[in-house]
């Protein structure tokens, strides 16, 4: 009975570094690419469309707020891979992880035609859809800071 409760601990240890792992490439890899034009000109309907951001443009280039929102994303990238030697940073880094998943998220329903039906079946950018497991992510990270 230890041997299989001290396997599954071991198991689920490796499912939490491989998933911090993943969530921290993204972050960082999609990060520095929020530098160049390319991603500046993809993420602008995005950000232009949506209630709580859509404001920056009115300020700030394009390159600008791309360049912001790749700084945050390193941010919390860093704070991840932090957070697994100081545990108090946990909380923090699960805040960030669930706030950039949950705006991506809501792209779905403020950015047009995010939405739409092909065939009677409704179809998205499927890219989007991938952060409802990195929101999982950052809950658990909230949830594990807590411990």
């Amino acid at each position: 009975m230890t041997k299989t409760k001290n396997s599954m601990t071991l198991s689920s240890q490796y499912g939490f570094y491989m998933s911090t792992f993943g969530v921290v490439l993204l972050l960082l890899w999609l990060g520095i690419f929020k530098f160049t034009a390319t991603e500046a000109m993809a993420i602008k309907p995005l950000i232009a469309n949506h209630p709580l951001s859509s404001w920056l443009y009115r300020l700030l280039s394009a390159q600008t707020v791309s360049s912001i929102v790749g700084v945050i994303e390193i941010v919390v990238a860093l704070l991840i891979l932090l957070s697994l030697k100081f545990n108090q940073l946990r909380k923090y880094a699960g805040i960030g992880v669930c706030i950039i998943f949950t705006m991506t998220l809501s792209y779905l329903f403020t950015s047009p035609n995010m939405l739409r039906y092909v065939d009677g079946v409704p179809v998205t950018d499927f890219f989007i859809l991938k952060d409802i497991l990195f929101l999982g992510y950052g809950i658990n990270l909230l949830q594990s800071a807590n411990k």
